[in-house]
């Protein structure tokens, strides 16, 4: 389906045709304590599939800007960023359940009250449980570049997922992205810069600093001691 398509199709429509996915889902040898935390910390934190929209208001009970970080990993970053912004509430979203159990961990011995977590394909879960307009700002850092050019059709980053993502976007929302792959981040700007609803605010195929609420994962220090780059691309909703 070409992007114009993918535009003018509502964003269910074009989700539910997308039948190639952006992971392999290679779920690792869980420890034990990661094993306990779904027993003991899923009823709390985690967030179960009901294929309907959501009300987050009732599970965080309150109201406030709602974040999605999709594809969070082991947690550290989405842990940062809840310690430092109370303010907002967190939705993370992975498929790997060894980084969903090391979040659960991490998030009940710091007694954090602003995360919630779902262990499902982010295509799904925003297609299905969040409101149109819902999102203050969506993020995804350093998502699988699949590098392979054969591999491509498998990234995230495509026209049908940037189309939801904007349904999702309340007007003036953000998102963030990071990558360490300069191809990716020739083909985050070739499909987001298209994409009439968002700004790109660097300005077309531009690049932002670092911001204080993305931390600095130690692989992307070391990479650019080594002289790797890294891209941050930030875009409005407009």
């Amino acid at each position: 389906m070409s992007a114009e398509r993918a535009r003018d199709a509502e964003p269910g429509e074009a989700q539910r045709r997308r039948a190639i996915r952006s992971f392999v889902l290679r779920q690792g040898r869980q420890t034990d304590a990661q094993k306990r935390a779904f027993a003991e910390h899923w009823p709390k934190y985690g967030l179960d599939v009901t294929g309907r929209r959501q009300d987050y208001s009732e599970h965080f009970e309150r109201a406030a800007p709602l974040v999605a970080e999709i594809g969070f990993g082991n947690g550290e970053q989405l842990l940062f960023a809840a310690e430092r912004e109370p303010q907002r509430d967190f939705i993370g979203i992975e498929v790997h359940a060894p980084g969903v159990g090391r979040l659960l961990n991490a998030v009940a011995a710091a007694e954090i009250g602003n995360v919630r977590v779902y262990q499902h394909d982010a295509v799904e879960v925003l297609r299905d449980e969040v409101a149109d307009g819902a999102l203050a700002e969506v993020r995804i850092y350093f998502p699988d570049p699949w590098h392979k050019k054969r591999h491509h059709k498998r990234r995230l980053v495509q026209p049908e997922f940037v189309a939801l993502i904007c349904a999702k976007l309340a007007p003036g929302g953000l998102l963030h992205l990071a990558t360490d792959w300069q191809n990716y981040a020739e083909h985050l700007w070739d499909v987001l810069d298209a994409e009439p609803r968002l700004r790109n605010l660097a300005g077309p195929r531009g690049a932002v600093p670092r911001p204080d609420w993305r931390r600095q994962t130690h692989f992307e220090a070391r990479g650019l001691k080594l002289g790797h780059g890294v891209w941050d691309l930030q875009y409005e909703r407009c």
